[in-house]
């Protein structure tokens, strides 16, 4: 009797330590869950960030996307050279920011020097034609959560560093021209590269005949807003290793 006695206790008494130690799993996994997402909603409230995407889209990729329309601005069919989407503020382990200030929403008044340039350079292709609304999306989302206290500022940055990158010479001066061709991904990069002293990443789409296309250029961008950096983190995504130029 007393072996059964002593034999019970310690099978209760494995039963009781692998209980605890289930237990104690489970609080530290929804503690380390808890602190996620408190160290997530920290990240997305806090003002600060680490450097920008400044985002260029090349136009004919965009209207020849698979499952994709494209509608022109009201001043007409845009130039063939790439156009802004973007300048997006980052943090170095790949989140972001977003719409960071309410007491700052958009006002078009304020664009009234800028809005001609915007209108060739920064454009929406989307569909129905949204105008003024692409902007104050990019503003509210963004432009909010940069160090610029004012649209025209935010506005003119983005379009200084489409002067200042010039992605259209950059590939036309190493004979990559939007023909409707394939090239090396890579190619297109040191090309880049070459002209502005830094790789950017790339991103692709299809078009309805499922051909990898040159879609979108990202280039990094210090937190100023004007000086070209190293990418501190890529987005995610690839490329074919040879992908389409297309005509615009």
């Amino acid at each position: 009797m007393q072996e059964i006695c002593n034999s019970w206790e310690i099978d209760f008494f494995r039963k009781w330590k692998l209980s605890m130690i289930i237990k104690l799993l489970v609080v530290l996994c929804l503690a380390e869950e808890a602190f996620s997402k408190t160290k997530k909603h920290d990240h997305q409230s806090r003002s600060g960030f680490d450097f920008f995407y400044f985002v260029q889209q090349w136009p004919g990729a965009y209207c020849d996307a698979k499952g994709r329309s494209c509608c022109f601005p009201g001043n007409g069919k845009p130039s063939t050279d790439f156009s802004i989407h973007g300048l997006w503020p980052n943090y170095n382990d790949g989140g972001y920011p977003s719409n960071c200030d309410s007491s700052k929403p958009f006002d078009e008044s304020q664009l009234d020097e800028l809005e001609s340039r915007l209108e060739t350079e920064w454009p929406s292709l989307a569909c129905p034609s949204i105008g003024p609304k692409f902007w104050a999306h990019e503003w509210n989302k963004h432009g909010t959560c940069s160090f610029f206290s004012n649209q025209q500022d935010y506005f003119q940055a983005g379009l200084d560093l489409k002067d200042k990158t010039n992605l259209l010479q950059a590939l036309k001066d190493e004979e990559i021209e939007p023909n409707d061709e394939f090239y090396n991904v890579e190619d297109m990069k040191e090309a880049i590269k070459k002209k502005i002293g830094f790789y950017p990443w790339i991103e692709c789409n299809h078009d309805s005949d499922d051909n990898s296309q040159l879609y979108q250029v990202y280039i990094c961008v210090d937190t100023n807003g004007k000086d070209l950096i190293k990418c501190p983190v890529l987005p995610r995504g690839n490329c074919a290793s040879r992908v389409q130029f297309p005509k615009f």
